[in-house]
């Protein structure tokens, strides 16, 4: 379902504020550690609080976050922002949560509030991370008149309702095949969060102790889309796992799903619930699915480590296929697949440029929506107005300042020049290099085919 963005004095007014408001003090002293510049802050109609800060020599350019006024003053990267004359700020999740179209609407009377305090902005970007990234992409399909670009880092690019169709399958398939007589939830999750994440996680761990269960979890993994490399224990990161060491592919599986600061198996639960109850209930489904086909159209190092792993197990991969597609399936609740609709629907029907950043091994927001979101764009004829970029990172999000900064500069070229500058990678890391010192890691990428796209089919 699109969704159609407002006029200019309809997102400001429905900010509460006046378009001449606070004009003329063009807001107050920042705190430490920007002190150097202005901000303003305040909360908007829903109560959802925002922060802006603006440099004294600004280049005309506001980044607008969802997540900014949750600590975004003290970033590395606001700082460097700040230094290089962008004005940047944004929300909080804390109001909207899962509620997607709210979350988009409040990017809009956000930088209402800023033009309010601080002038008009003569390059307003929409950009985040995570659900900020998903905001960002919305932002940009909602208010291509308000926003001149959006920058959506790490963010769930196959929209809301196809993402929990792809973790759906993941968790539907490990409780099928190792926890199926456990009271382990796949959908329904109960209030106990913080103790249903335990349960999953001790299962997972016990399971990745014995050669079946590593088998088993490679599958799972293979069929949902879950990147071969993860964050140890601890939150440092791993080597890269050659792609022909089935134990070493198998091991940065179960990293991505239960291990790291924010397991794949964690977020499964915690998003879930609160979808759940915002939604009214389940809005995921895998009616109709065939995991023999998702399993064959895995990336090739996660096909060989389940078939060695099975084959070294003493398991039947054939047959384990088969309990899957006999297993009963789980049908989504329509009012609540609607609810996720109303959300964003990605469209690829774009009327202003847009940048995506994707690590490689993210296990949250998987590098293969990407591949659904450019399909769209492509398809609805937008192609130009679209650059796709990926770091060889593990974790969630887990860019440098300097990765992060290159991502800005680049778009911002691309709105002074009405022109695509280069988006290599050997371009953005040494503009990265420059930052920080960051080593090259933006790499050439193709992202695998997302096996959940939506729309694509009907709920069961």
């Amino acid at each position: 379902m699109k969704r159609f963005p407002g006029l200019v004095l309809i997102a400001i007014l429905a900010a509460g504020v006046p378009a001449t408001a606070h004009a003329a003090e063009g807001g107050k002293p920042c705190p430490d550690p920007v002190a150097a510049a202005r901000c303003t802050d305040g909360q908007l109609a829903d109560g959802t609080p925002y922060t802006f800060a603006k440099p004294g020599r600004w280049n005309g350019a506001v980044l607008v976050d969802l997540d900014f006024a949750a600590g975004g003053l003290a970033s590395p990267l606001t700082a460097s922002l700040l230094q290089r004359g962008y004005a940047v700020g944004g929300t909080t999740r804390t109001i909207t949560g899962w509620n997607i179209a709210g979350a988009i609407d409040n990017q809009a009377a956000a930088l209402g509030r800023f033009e309010a305090a601080f002038g008009r902005a003569r390059y307003a970007i929409a950009e985040g991370r995570s659900m900020g990234g998903m905001v960002a992409a919305g932002v940009a399909q909602v208010y291509p008149g308000r926003f001149a670009a959006a920058i959506p880092m790490c963010g769930g690019l196959g929209g809301a309702v196809g993402q929990w169709n792809q973790k759906l399958d993941t968790v539907f398939t490990l409780k099928t095949l190792l926890f199926r007589d456990s009271a382990l939830p796949v959908t329904g999750i109960p209030a106990d969060v913080p103790g249903t994440q335990q349960q999953w996680l001790a299962a997972m761990r016990a399971a990745q102790a014995t050669a079946a269960g590593k088998a088993r979890i490679a599958l799972a993994a293979a069929i949902g889309q879950v990147p071969g490399w993860g964050l140890a224990p601890d939150g440092t990161p791993t080597p890269v796992p050659d792609g022909r060491d089935a134990d070493g592919v198998e091991q940065g599986m179960f990293l991505a799903l239960a291990g790291g600061p924010l397991p794949y198996l964690g977020q499964a639960v915690s998003s879930r619930r609160a979808i759940e109850q915002l939604a009214g209930g389940n809005p995921s489904w895998n009616t109709g699915v065939d995991y023999a086909r998702q399993l064959a159209s895995a990336a090739p190092e996660q096909r060989n480590a389940v078939r060695r792993l099975y084959s070294r197990a003493g398991l039947d991969l054939r047959a384990d296929l088969a309990r899957l597609a006999a297993e009963p399936r789980v049908a989504a609740e329509p009012a609540a697949v609607a609810y996720l609709q109303r959300g964003i629907v990605f469209t690829g029907d774009l009327r202003i440029p847009v940048l995506t950043v994707n690590g490689t091994g993210d296990q949250i927001s998987t590098v293969a929506q990407q591949q659904s979101y450019g399909a769209l764009v492509r398809e609805a004829g937008h192609a130009s107005l679209l650059r796709q970029t990926y770091v060889r990172t593990a974790g969630h999000c887990t860019y440098t300042t300097g990765e992060q900064q290159a991502a800005v500069d680049r778009m911002l070229t691309r709105l002074r020049t009405g022109h695509w500058p280069d988006t290599a990678p050997a371009t953005l890391n040494r503009l990265a290099a420059e930052v920080d010192g960051t080593s090259g890691r933006y790499l050439s990428y193709l992202p695998p085919h997302f096996n959940r796209r939506y729309p694509a089919g009907t709920p069961g």
